[in-house]
């Protein structure tokens, strides 16, 4: 049997109201400074304060920086490290969704490392473990507290750097669904829709194992229940609480299997257009679906898709009927929560396409897909979720 590594977070507190266990945890570590990393958004509404209070019952002092963006870039990254080192910070606590964890990821990395964070682009770049990092979740979608993974865009490229890292993962996340109520109805379903997309592709994986299957199978069938929910009833408690949890196993699911050509479409898309990772996600699932699928010896793995996402009669289908039927239940979930665009309702030029899948073909992501395709074979795929 071959041996592999199981990447975990080492505390999550979950719940309403589990950001008020964050500062005996806190001083129990014994942390001095910290810097929160946050966006104008959540600094404006004052969450970054609430998160600062927390560290003043640590007996610590703090800072924020506050400029975090959606698709966080490399200019991102320098400013805010910049302003770690002049602090002379301990401690980084990202507040937020995933642009605010991969910055504080990138920052920790940088930190305790040495270089640029273009280094680090790739699998098992760095040496040493980031400095510590509490990641505050805002959002139910990213499974980016709790992940090895961490993204961010390249300017001068105009394409996403994927990297893979256990020495970046954070070391405590918090998980309170008083922080999540409020998020309007589109981040609510981009973000769910990214979540099922890391459940569907680790669950399809090269790498899948037992572990992660476990984790898997069940986030997408907790998602395909409570996404609806949490997107029209944004108060609705029991359905932020799930999808809170759906979101943080399908992210322990695919920081250890893997994710696949989905999230490396995805990845070109969004940093050739800067669009939201979670509507380029939703919009090309389907159309990954298909094409894997198309394959029989990739076919058969999205049986066990059918049954975590309690398809009737998903135990007695053939891989040809999964894939089918898989494929229309995402097609119904995304429309069903607002998300039916196609490439060409979000402006993509067709003339882009070959280079969006060369960026694609180069990304992390690919090699954890069931098989990797041909150049042309993501030309198409992109032109079918434009032409559809």
């Amino acid at each position: 049997m071959a041996f592999e590594r199981i990447n975990a977070v080492g505390t999550s507190f979950f719940g309403r109201g589990s950001m008020g266990l964050l500062p005996e945890e806190l001083k129990k570590r014994g942390f001095k400074r910290g810097l929160i990393v946050t966006d104008p958004f959540l600094y404006e509404n004052g969450t970054g304060d609430k998160v600062g209070a927390c560290l003043l019952k640590a007996g610590m002092e703090y800072a924020i920086y506050y400029l975090v963006e959606p698709n966080p870039s490399t200019i991102i990254v320098n400013d805010c490290l910049e302003a770690a080192r002049a602090l002379e910070v301990d401690l980084l606590v990202a507040v937020g969704g995933g642009s605010a964890i991969d910055t504080a990821k990138a920052v920790s990395i940088v930190m305790a490392n040495g270089g640029r964070v273009e280094d680090y682009e790739g699998i098992n770049r760095s040496h040493k473990p980031g400095i510590p990092i509490v990641a505050v979740n805002t959002t139910a979608g990213t499974g980016s507290e709790v992940t090895a993974f961490y993204i961010v865009t390249d300017p001068a490229r105009h394409s996403k750097m994927c990297m893979v890292d256990p020495n970046s993962m954070v070391t405590i996340a918090v998980n309170d669904v008083e922080l999540m109520m409020t998020m309007p109805k589109g981040l609510t379903a981009s973000a769910g829709m990214d979540a099922m997309t890391h459940a569907i592709e680790a669950a399809v994986s090269k790498r899948a194992t037992p572990f992660t299957d476990k984790d898997a199978l069940w986030a997408m069938g907790v998602i395909r229940t409570y996404l609806p929910q949490a997107v029209f009833d944004g108060s609705d408690e029991k359905a932020r609480e799930m999808m809170a949890y759906a979101e943080y196993s399908a992210g322990m699911a695919f920081s250890n299997a893997g994710l696949g050509m989905v999230h490396a479409m995805a990845h070109s898309l969004g940093g050739l257009m800067n669009l939201p990772h979670g509507i380029c996600n939703a919009v090309l699932l389907p159309f990954v679906m298909e094409f894997n699928g198309s394959m029989p010896e990739a076919a058969e793995r999205y049986k066990k898709v059918a049954e975590g996402l309690k398809l009737p009669g998903a135990a007695s289908m053939t891989g040809e009927q999964a894939v089918r039927e898989t494929v229309a239940c995402i097609r119904r979930l995304s429309k069903e929560v607002g998300i039916t665009p196609s490439l060409r309702d979000l402006n993509v030029n067709p003339r882009d396409f070959k280079d969006l899948a060369e960026t694609a073909m180069r990304d992390s992501c690919m090699e954890d897909n069931p098989f990797k395709p041909e150049l042309q074979q993501v030309i198409e795929v992109y032109r079918n979720a434009y032409e559809s």
